[in-house]
């Protein structure tokens, strides 16, 4: 008995895609229902749960993508599946990513400026988990620069959203 399990990657990507666009739908209706301000004369675009309701709209959005995008793959690759080597590479996905987000939460954002430690934390996490030892140094380079492009432009959309939409003070 070996330890290789086999994945059917486009089923698990649908039926993520329903689990995440139910969630979505969820997070839509929550925010629709949640108590209006009006009373306190408050401005009604200020709702509590404008924020819920737009996370949900994007969150059903990209949802139906994945779904339709796994359709796609199924279709094209029908009886392919992809090969991993069992719960251990899960497990050190998930140490990596727990222990690197704390690191970001107590370190990164207490040492350096926001927008810099979101960069850094956005870079590395990107590749991190796009980095192949079986490609070609110019390709592991490309990672190394869209990593560090998709760092900055996340963090400065973030910091913008957070700093002028929501008018929050960042560290």
């Amino acid at each position: 008995m070996t330890d290789v399990m086999t994945l059917d990657s486009a089923r698990a990507d649908q039926w993520t895609g329903i689990g995440l666009f139910l969630l979505g739908a969820s997070m839509l209706v929550g925010g629709f229902t949640m108590d209006r301000l009006e009373i306190r004369q408050i401005h009604p675009a200020s709702i509590p749960g404008l924020v819920p309701m737009i996370l949900g709209v994007v969150m059903m959005i990209c949802a139906a993508l994945l779904t339709l995008g796994a359709r796609q793959q199924s279709v094209s690759t029908t009886g392919a599946t992809q090969q991993f080597q069992g719960p251990v590479g899960s497990l050190k996905s998930l140490a990596f990513t727990a222990g690197y987000s704390v690191a970001y939460a107590l370190i990164l954002v207490g040492l350096l400026p926001f927008w810099f430690a979101t960069a850094i934390y956005i870079s590395v996490f990107y590749i991190h988990f796009s980095w192949q030892l079986d490609t070609s140094l110019p390709c592991r380079m490309k990672r190394v620069g869209l990593g560090v492009a998709f760092g900055i432009v996340g963090a400065l959309a973030i910091s913008t959203l957070f700093e002028h939409g929501f008018l929050v003070r960042l560290p």
